[in-house]
Parts: structure tokens; sequence; C-alpha cells
């Protein structure tokens, strides 16, 4: 591949959007720029992963998709699942991987688990657990933020509110890292098969506790929930757990990585939120659209759709990407300046429409107790190395990020 002094190929049809390497290698905000300008509509040939798939750039294009149930999520909803023979296993059992009106069923019972005392109670240890993590690091030098701070903020939340026990928490995430991404290149599909394994095995022995022993959590909700006059199977109920899983710890940490990257290389943006001139709520969105951790969403037309000019015929593979329309000029002033000012700001981080993140609620409230504490605490913030980016075409972040903290941590304050 041809590859500017600016880092986007010289020929777009050499861009492989299927290969993780791509999104290390390249300069894809400038990649982005020109699909969407020269291909917004785009069908991706076949690769050595797999089949032809379409790929959506822009804002508009992606927003239509995500409302429009001529598109299913039923086959899988990230590309490497859709490219795989076979399709997604959990096919039409996860919430994530159903469509009206079963989804609309399955979400209206797992809502149930986010009543006011469990919300209360879960933001209390948040903020407790923030206040620790973060505070045990301010004055020691350097540390790596992503792993020591970053990773068990969410993972233990989503864990708090699926019932697993605090010794289970960093396995746990251990295997949900390598179930979607790599921290090396040289992650085998085997290594990744087997944690997939490994933390469905997890996922079974809790349900199998909670069907003995119901507690007031959420998988004490789904065992006992009823669709359509019928309870849920065991395979539905551990892919379930699984799927929150996966989803609970990804987005909020790789949204917090990459706001102390930004706020390490850009102080003023740091100043700013620290002097309250921006207010925390536009700044979580911000920080949400600028790192869009999730960067595409997949689906399977089910009838023949024309979009943007284009004709996608029934069972053809469609990804959205979101973090092309994250940075779409057309809907977004100055895209590539991270401003957390930003307002309004109509990212797609966390879907639109009947798919929309279930837990949206826990997302914004593990960044916004992160900033909470660094506020209150933290008068500088440094990089004290490069940063490690994960490997993988669905997600976008880093898994290591070294940084320095300055400042008083609440335990010292008298």
């Amino acid at each position: 591949m041809t590859v500017t002094q600016t880092g986007v190929p010289a020929d777009l049809g050499e861009v492989n959007l299927a290969d993780p390497a791509t999104f290390v290698r390249l300069d894809m905000d400038g990649t982005w720029q020109r699909i969407r300008a020269e291909r917004p509509v785009w069908r991706h040939p076949k690769t050595s992963f797999g089949p032809e798939f379409w790929a959506l750039s822009r804002y508009a294009d992606v927003l239509s998709l995500f409302s429009d149930d001529r598109f299913s999520s039923v086959p899988g909803n990230m590309l490497p699942s859709l490219l795989k023979a076979g399709g997604d296993p959990a096919s039409g059992k996860i919430l994530a991987l159903t469509d009206n009106p079963r989804h609309k069923a399955l979400r209206t019972n797992f809502l149930k688990a986010f009543t006011p005392r469990i919300r209360a109670l879960i933001a209390d240890r948040l903020q407790e657990r923030t206040d620790h993590l973060i505070g045990a690091r301010i004055g020691i030098g350097e540390f790596d933020f992503a792993r020591e701070v970053a990773e068990p903020i969410p993972i233990g939340t989503i864990c708090d509110l699926l019932g697993f026990p605090p010794e289970d928490h960093e396995r746990l995430l251990e295997l949900s890292r390598d179930a979607l991404s790599s921290d090396e290149v040289g992650q085998t599909e085997e290594d990744t098969w087997l944690a997939r394994n490994e933390l469905l095995l997890h996922c079974m022995q809790l349900m199998e506790q909670r069907r003995a022993d119901p507690q007031d959590d959420l998988v004490s909700v789904m065992v006992n929930c009823l669709v359509d006059g019928e309870p849920l199977t065991d395979d539905e109920v551990i892919v379930n757990i699984y799927g929150f899983i996966l989803a609970g710890d990804h987005t909020s940490r790789l949204a917090m990585v990459s706001a102390l990257l930004e706020f390490a290389r850009r102080p003023e943006q740091w100043r700013a939120l620290k002097e309250a001139r921006v207010s925390q709520s536009t700044a979580v969105d911000e920080i949400l659209r600028w790192s869009t951790p999730v960067m595409h969403i997949g689906r399977t037309a089910r009838a023949d759709v024309h979009l943007g000019g284009q004709l996608i015929r029934a069972g053809d593979l469609v990804t959205a990407w979101t973090i092309a329309a994250n940075r779409d000029e057309s809907v977004f002033p100055d895209p590539g300046d991270f401003d957390l000012a930003r307002k309004p700001n109509k990212h797609l981080s966390l879907g639109h429409g009947p798919h929309f993140c279930l837990g949206a609620y826990l997302g914004r409230a593990e960044i916004t107790a992160v900033l909470n504490t660094l506020v209150n605490t933290v008068d500088s913030i440094e990089l004290a190395g490069e940063p490690q980016a994960v490997y993988s075409t669905f997600l976008r972040g880093y898994s290591s990020l070294p940084l320095a903290l300055t400042g008083r941590p609440k335990a010292l304050e008298r």
C-alpha cells in the first residue's frame, strides 16, 4: 500500500476495513474524510478475512440505518462475526442480536434491574471505587492509567449490576478484553476462542447460582423474566450475561483512557474542565464523540434498499462506521478538534433507535465519576510514555497509557 505523507492511502481501493492492522497503521481520520467524500456507501471487496460488505461513513446514512427495520441485527453486529461462516452463535438469543418485537420484550424486562435503589447503590460504589483508584496514584510518578484505573472501574460496575462477586472482577476483565481485541498483534484465533469460552463458563456458574438463590441483580431478573409467556433458556441467559460484560466493559473504559490522553496533550481543555468553564455533561458527550470506542455496528439487509445512490440487496452485509459519522463535517464543525464545550453534540457513540445502548446511564456515570475525582483532586496530568493502541476492527482506543498525576487525593484532605 502506498501511503501519502499525511498517513492516508493514495488509493482507497487498498484500504482493508476487515484487517485490524489498518486501524493502527493509517491516519484513519484523514482516511475516513476521503471515504466520506469519495465513496460514502462503499461496497468493500472480499478479502482473506471474509466476503464483501457495505461500509457507511456519513452521519445521515449511519443514523438512518440504526432506525431502519429493513436491516437486521440477528445474524451479527460486528465484522468478526458477520464475516465468519455461520455468523454469530448468539444470533437471536442475545439482546444486541435480536430484532423487534422480541428485542423490545427483552429490553423491557432487563430494564427492571435498573431500579432507583440499584442505580443509587451502584453510583455510590462507583464514585468510591474511582476516588480510591485515582487517589492512590496521585504523586507517585509514572503509572499506567489504562490498566490501573480505567480497567477496574467499568468492569466493577457491570459486575456489581450483574451480581458477580468482587474476587471475579479481575479475571472477567482479562477475558472480556481478550474476547474482542488484543494488546498484541500476535493473538491467535484460538486465544480468542479460549477467552470467550472461559467467560461463558463464568456466566453459566452465576446463572446457576441465581436460579437457586435469586438476589437483587440483573442476572436474577434474567432467570425469572418471561418473554412471550416463556422463560429464557439457559443458553439465552448465559449469552446475555456475556453480552452485558462485553458491552459494559469496553465503551466507557476506552473513552476515559482517550480523555486522559487528550487532557495530557491539550492542557487548555483540562484547565477549562478543572476551572468549571465547561460543564461535565458537555465534556462527557465530547469524550464519547471523540473516542468513539465502538467503531462500527453491523447489520444484514432484509430487503432491497436504495441508500446513498447504491442498491443494497437483501442478504448483503452492511457496516455503519460510527467513528466516521462522528467526524462528519456536515454535522460537527471542526470535527478534528477536541472541544469539551461542543454543543450541540448529537454523537452516535451510544447508538440510536431501538438498539440505543441499554447501559448508557452506566457509561456516562462512569466517565462522570472519573471527571469528578480528577477535578476535585488532580492539578496536572502529564504523559509519561507512549500509549499502546488496541488491535481490533471493532474497538478503538488504548490498552496502555503511562501518566503522572499531581494533586491532593481526598484521603489527604482535612
